[in-house]
């Protein structure tokens, strides 16, 4: 039995924190089933390591984490440590562009027993899944952009057809895998003011229309925004432009209650990293009070990609565990964060999952 080679990236700050709680998960997990054969390759990057060696992330690290079948990441960067040129350290961004995973994936999905953040009794039964094209729009120029006589400051939107092809077609393929969610696609733009986006409309209604199986419409990003407050439960896929999904994913996690609670995987054909959607909150790292929920959800995330990919049914097994055991053990009231309110510190959130992972049939 041959295992599958995980590249570990646990990064800055409350990364490193959740990351070896994942790996405690993983490791319980593989003890339950031995044919979960998964072998782990740590591999440093970050803001620390650019303030220590001059590097972010080296070509050494890239090329050993582009050999992996998966990338587990925890979070990079650090505010007081930044570039000369003042952006922070980000090499998630430079995996995302390097490896290129196009398809950034955020789902939201609330967990039972965690109090909804609206009034609504239905936002407590939220499922929709936000795609994020993650290789272009205005992160395009993020290396380009500039000042003139520090006057003007620019930065320059880039939609391409075929990014916008593959993402749009991404979201259709999750969308009709979805069906039981509703199967449709809504396009977020602003397509109303912007000629970039006006472009991105353009090309998903003609990738929608080889997509007659999967309802599709279209909304504004402001009225997304409104709307993914007041009526959440409307949407199943969403797909938009990078700086949109930024922002937008962040609405999705505060509905779940949280940043912590937030998977993400970042998706192309041949690669894939998965993190969860904080950062690396340097004002909380050491003190207990990191959620790991969001980690421990991406690894699902990233479990289920390998047993896809690979045909592994080990894998499919412990991704439902994991999910399993999470709703298991907030249903329950076994277990509340401390980004809730709670008492929990990071180990006590995984001991509770943990046990509930032993409970899950």
């Amino acid at each position: 039995m041959s295992s599958l080679h995980i590249a570990v990236l646990p990064g800055d700050g409350i990364g490193i924190e959740v990351t070896d709680e994942a790996l405690t998960v993983l490791h319980h997990l593989a003890r339950i089933d031995n044919t979960l054969a998964l072998d782990f390759e740590m591999l440093e990057g970050g803001a620390g390591h650019y303030r220590r060696t001059g590097v972010a992330l080296s070509e050494a690290t890239i090329q050993r984490a582009e050999k992996a079948d998966a990338i587990l990441f925890g979070a990079m960067g650090l505010p007081h440590i930044r570039y000369p040129d003042g952006r922070e350290i980000a090499p998630q961004i430079d995996l995302r562009e390097r490896l290129d995973l196009y398809a950034g994936v955020r789902p939201v999905r609330t967990i039972p027993g965690i109090p909804p953040v609206l009034s609504n009794p239905r936002a407590a039964m939220l499922d929709f899944v936000l795609i994020r094209e993650s290789t272009e729009g205005l992160f395009a120029g993020r290396l380009t952009g500039g000042t003139t006589d520090d006057r003007i400051a620019t930065d320059v939107l880039e939609v391409t057809r075929a990014g916008t092809e593959r993402v749009v077609d991404f979201a259709f393929r999750l969308a009709a895998r979805r069906r039981q969610t509703g199967g449709t696609v809504t396009c977020v733009d602003k397509a109303n003011v912007l000629a970039s986006m006006a472009f991105f409309r353009k090309v998903f209604d003609e990738v929608a229309a080889r997509h007659t199986d999967v309802g599709s419409s279209h909304m504004y990003v402001d009225a997304a925004a409104l709307n993914l407050v007041r009526r959440p439960w409307d949407f199943d896929v969403i797909v938009t432009e990078n700086m949109f999904g930024d922002i937008l994913s962040d609405l999705g996690a505060g509905l779940l209650g949280g940043m912590g609670f937030a998977p993400s995987a970042d998706i192309g054909d041949r690669h894939a990293v998965f993190q969860p959607c904080h950062g690396s909150a340097p004002d909380i790292m050491g003190t207990g009070k990191a959620n790991p929920i969001g980690m421990f959800l991406s690894v699902a995330m990233m479990l289920d990609w390998l047993a896809e990919r690979h045909g592994d049914a080990a894998c499919a097994r412990a991704a439902h565990s994991i999910r399993a055991a999470v709703d298991r053990a907030f249903a329950s009231g076994s277990v509340m964060p401390i980004e809730l309110g709670g008492s929990d510190t990071t180990q006590a959130v995984t001991a509770a999952i943990l046990s509930a992972v032993d409970e899950v049939d």
